[in-house]
Protein backbone atom coordinates (compact mmCIF):
# COMPACT_ATOMS: atom_id res chain seq x y z
CA UNK A 1 0.00 0.00 0.00
CA UNK A 2 1.34 3.45 -1.06
CA UNK A 3 1.50 6.37 0.99
CA UNK A 4 1.29 8.75 -2.08
CA UNK A 5 -1.82 10.12 -3.13
CA UNK A 6 -2.32 11.60 -6.61
CA UNK A 7 -4.17 14.68 -6.81
CA UNK A 8 -6.39 14.88 -10.72
CA UNK A 9 -7.83 17.92 -10.47
CA UNK A 10 -10.93 17.58 -13.17
CA UNK A 11 -9.96 18.07 -16.55
CA UNK A 12 -6.53 17.03 -15.63
CA UNK A 13 -6.35 13.39 -16.72
CA UNK A 14 -5.10 13.59 -19.89
CA UNK A 15 -1.55 14.94 -18.58
CA UNK A 16 -1.44 12.44 -16.48
CA UNK A 17 -2.25 9.57 -18.24
CA UNK A 18 -0.59 11.48 -21.56
CA UNK A 19 2.54 13.51 -20.18
CA UNK A 20 3.29 11.13 -17.05
CA UNK A 21 2.72 13.29 -14.44
CA UNK A 22 0.57 14.20 -11.68
CA UNK A 23 -0.63 17.86 -10.70
CA UNK A 24 0.59 16.84 -7.26
CA UNK A 25 1.11 14.35 -4.90
CA UNK A 26 0.20 14.29 -1.27
CA UNK A 27 2.54 12.55 0.90
CA UNK A 28 0.85 12.55 4.47
CA UNK A 29 0.21 16.56 5.12
CA UNK A 30 2.45 18.05 2.83
CA UNK A 31 0.69 18.76 -0.92
CA UNK A 32 3.51 18.98 -3.71
CA UNK A 33 2.33 20.78 -6.35
CA UNK A 34 3.94 20.11 -10.16
CA UNK A 35 4.74 23.64 -11.55
CA UNK A 36 1.61 25.51 -13.33
CA UNK A 37 2.35 27.70 -16.44
CA UNK A 38 -0.26 30.86 -16.76
CA UNK A 39 -2.76 29.38 -19.91
CA UNK A 40 -6.19 30.33 -19.61
CA UNK A 41 -8.78 27.91 -19.55
CA UNK A 42 -9.09 27.58 -23.29
CA UNK A 43 -5.01 26.50 -22.57
CA UNK A 44 -3.84 28.81 -24.43
CA UNK A 45 -1.12 31.64 -23.09
CA UNK A 46 -2.10 35.83 -23.11
CA UNK A 47 0.03 37.73 -24.78
CA UNK A 48 0.14 39.76 -21.76
CA UNK A 49 2.45 38.46 -18.92
CA UNK A 50 0.15 39.93 -15.90
CA UNK A 51 -2.19 37.80 -17.64
CA UNK A 52 -0.16 34.43 -17.34
CA UNK A 53 0.93 35.39 -14.26
CA UNK A 54 -2.66 35.81 -12.78
CA UNK A 55 -3.59 32.80 -14.67
CA UNK A 56 -0.65 30.29 -13.21
CA UNK A 57 -2.09 31.62 -9.28
CA UNK A 58 -5.58 30.59 -10.34
CA UNK A 59 -4.16 27.14 -11.98
CA UNK A 60 -1.89 26.81 -8.55
CA UNK A 61 -5.40 27.45 -6.28
CA UNK A 62 -7.30 24.71 -9.30
CA UNK A 63 -4.67 21.98 -7.90
CA UNK A 64 -4.62 23.18 -4.06
CA UNK A 65 -8.72 23.17 -4.05
CA UNK A 66 -8.49 19.79 -5.65
CA UNK A 67 -6.54 18.62 -2.38
CA UNK A 68 -8.52 20.43 -0.21
CA UNK A 69 -6.33 23.60 0.30
CA UNK A 70 -6.08 26.75 -0.38
CA UNK A 71 -3.10 29.45 -1.21
CA UNK A 72 -3.01 30.39 2.25
CA UNK A 73 -1.69 26.46 3.10
CA UNK A 74 1.49 26.95 1.07
CA UNK A 75 4.45 26.71 2.69
CA UNK A 76 7.06 27.40 -0.12
CA UNK A 77 6.64 28.78 -3.67
CA UNK A 78 9.44 28.34 -6.39
CA UNK A 79 9.15 30.33 -9.32
CA UNK A 80 10.92 30.55 -12.37
CA UNK A 81 10.59 33.02 -14.96
CA UNK A 82 11.41 34.09 -18.59
CA UNK A 83 12.49 37.76 -18.43
CA UNK A 84 13.05 37.97 -15.18
CA UNK A 85 14.50 41.54 -14.27
CA UNK A 86 11.58 42.50 -17.35
CA UNK A 87 8.97 41.22 -15.66
CA UNK A 88 9.88 40.73 -11.43
CA UNK A 89 8.26 44.12 -10.28
CA UNK A 90 5.26 43.17 -12.15
CA UNK A 91 5.03 39.55 -11.05
CA UNK A 92 5.58 40.70 -7.41
CA UNK A 93 2.49 42.89 -7.75
CA UNK A 94 0.43 39.93 -9.25
CA UNK A 95 1.64 37.71 -6.49
CA UNK A 96 0.89 39.89 -3.57
CA UNK A 97 -2.99 39.82 -5.16
CA UNK A 98 -2.85 36.45 -4.31
CA UNK A 99 -0.64 35.37 -1.56
CA UNK A 100 -1.25 37.03 2.02
CA UNK A 101 0.23 36.39 5.45
CA UNK A 102 2.01 34.73 6.89
CA UNK A 103 3.94 34.50 3.67
CA UNK A 104 6.11 31.32 2.21
CA UNK A 105 9.26 30.79 1.81
CA UNK A 106 9.77 31.72 -2.04
CA UNK A 107 12.64 31.09 -4.57
CA UNK A 108 12.37 33.01 -7.80
CA UNK A 109 14.46 31.86 -10.91
CA UNK A 110 15.13 33.12 -13.74
CA UNK A 111 15.43 30.62 -16.70
CA UNK A 112 16.24 30.98 -20.57
CA UNK A 113 13.03 29.03 -22.02
CA UNK A 114 9.65 27.36 -20.47
CA UNK A 115 7.50 25.32 -22.09
CA UNK A 116 5.03 26.04 -24.57
CA UNK A 117 6.19 30.01 -24.18
CA UNK A 118 5.56 30.50 -21.18
CA UNK A 119 6.78 33.58 -18.86
CA UNK A 120 6.22 31.90 -15.66
CA UNK A 121 5.91 28.84 -14.14
CA UNK A 122 4.72 28.18 -10.51
CA UNK A 123 5.86 25.41 -8.32
CA UNK A 124 4.21 24.67 -4.69
CA UNK A 125 4.43 22.92 -1.70
CA UNK A 126 1.83 23.07 0.70
CA UNK A 127 0.37 21.46 4.15
CA UNK A 128 -2.97 19.94 4.19
CA UNK A 129 -4.88 19.42 7.20
CA UNK A 130 -7.08 16.42 7.68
Amino acid sequence: MSDREIILPKGSEATYTQLHFAPAVRMGDTLHCSGQTGSGADGKLPENPEEQFANAFKNVETVLSAAGASLSDIVELVTYHVGFNEHIASFMKVKDAFIKEPYPAWTAVGVSELAFGAVVEIKATARTRD
